[in-house]
Parts: C-alpha cells; structure tokens; sequence
C-alpha cells in the first residue's frame, strides 16, 4: 500500500469513527451523560487474570488440644476482606512533583582543501584549468554547524480520595487482585475514578482499608467526559492529521 493509500485510508476511517461520534453526541443534546451498568469487571473485553510468581503453598493443619490452626494470620476472624467478591476501601493519595532545567550545547567547524603539485599539477594547469585557477587548491570544503537547546518542567499533581473495590480474584499465595470504579455525575460531566492492582491481606487496616501506596502493579485512573473534557481536546481530523502528516 503506497503512502497516499494509507493517508487515505487514515482519513476515511477517522471520517467514519467521527461519524458515530458525532451521531452518538448529536442523540445526547440536552441530556446528561448516561453512567455506566454496573458490571463484572472479568466481563470487560481485554479483562486477563493477573499470573504471578507463586511460593509453595503450605498444608494448613492443626496443633493437638489448640484452636489455632497454621496459616492463620488472627485468633478472631475479622470482617477484612479475604475473598473473591469482598468489598474494601481504597484511599487513594498521590502527591507527586517533579522540577528539570536543562541545557545542551553544540558547535562544530571544519575545513578540508584538496590541491595537486608536482608534475601532476603542472599537467593540470596546462591542459585543464584556465590561467587564473591553480592545481594547488583544486578543491575547498567549509562546514559549520551549531545547536543549542533547553528544555524544563515543572510539574505537580495531588490526588485525595478515597474509592471502594471488590476482590476479583485470590492468588495461590494470599494476595488479593482488586478493582474499583466511580463514576460521579454533576450537571453535564461525569467524572470517573478507576482502581486496580495487588493488596497483601496483612497490609489491609482494622477498618477494611488500604493506602493506594501499598498496591503492587497499581493503575489508577481519573479522567472524565461530557461537554467540557469534550471541548478539551482537539478535533479528530486534527488529531488525524498530527499522527500521519510528517512535518
């Protein structure tokens, strides 16, 4: 396929996916964004059990004239969650800040002659050159190049708040695989928070809660649609035209 033909094709099937959009937006005017159905979060296209490194489970057996069983990790069962379908809490905090300023300079020049002497050049300047050129500087080369560059970032993000998830799964070792959503609608803008990752049962609180920081694997998501994370990013053919457009 030629480079015009993939263009082309780009366009056509951005002109087509900007079509249902567009109808999809256009069947929305006046009304609120809907929420998403409540689902099984193992139901969702691209969902894959998490697989991870396993140590050798140990066979759970009771000592003699003893209510406490190996393997236990309390004498009272406690209502934290431990199985597939338990509900727990997720405070979510993310203080995060970065600052760099940056400078990289360059320059260089050069300058090669290239001439003949001797009989050699003799020859030359009877028979190739005209009188007021000589052999000895047949040739000059000057090359110059410079560049410099700066760049800095300055950047700063704070996220407090907290969301619920439920366990979907329980590894050989103990460890919990969870996911969370919420979806919080006001006026015409839905704004969606989404958790996941791997929790150790020990690393669960008293009162059923855990740190986003003690999430292996984390992927927390907080974004939004409606008319105002609409108006926010660029048109399709625009963003059509900045991934296939070379320069």
């Amino acid at each position: 396929m030629t480079p015009y033909a993939k263009i082309i094709s780009a366009c056509l099937l951005s002109s087509l996916l900007a079509g249902c959009s567009t109808a999809d937006r256009l069947a929305q005017v006046g009304k609120e964004p809907p929420l998403t159905a409540i689902q099984d979060p193992r139901t969702q296209p691209g969902y894959r059990p998490v697989q991870m490194p396993m140590p050798v489970k140990e066979p759970e057996h009771y000592n003699a004239n003893s209510l406490w069983r190996s393997g236990n990790r309390a004498f009272f069962q406690d209502q934290r969650a431990k199985k597939v379908g338990d509900i727990l809490t997720v405070v979510v905090t993310i203080s995060d800040q970065a600052e760099f300023d940056n400078s990289s300079e360059h320059s260089r020049s050069d300058t090669s002659n290239v001439g003949a002497g001797g009989a050699l050049g003799t020859a030359i300047d009877t028979l190739a050159l005209p009188a007021s050129a000589s052999s000895t500087a047949l040739a000059s080369v000057d090359s110059a190049a410079n560049f410099k560059g700066t760049g800095s970032i300055d950047r700063k993000e704070e996220l407090k708040t907290t969301v619920a998830a439920v366990v979907t799964q329980v590894l050989p070792n103990g460890n919990l695989v969870i996911e969370g959503r919420q979806e919080v609608r006001v006026n015409y803008e839905v704004r969606e928070l989404v958790v996941g990752g791997v929790v150790r049962p020990q690393d669960i609180q008293s009162n059923n809660t855990i740190d986003s920081k003690k999430i292996a694997e984390a992927r927390i998501g907080y974004g939004g649609r409606g008319q105002i994370t609409s108006v926010q990013q660029p048109r399709y053919g625009s963003q059509v035209l900045d991934i296939v457009l070379p320069f």
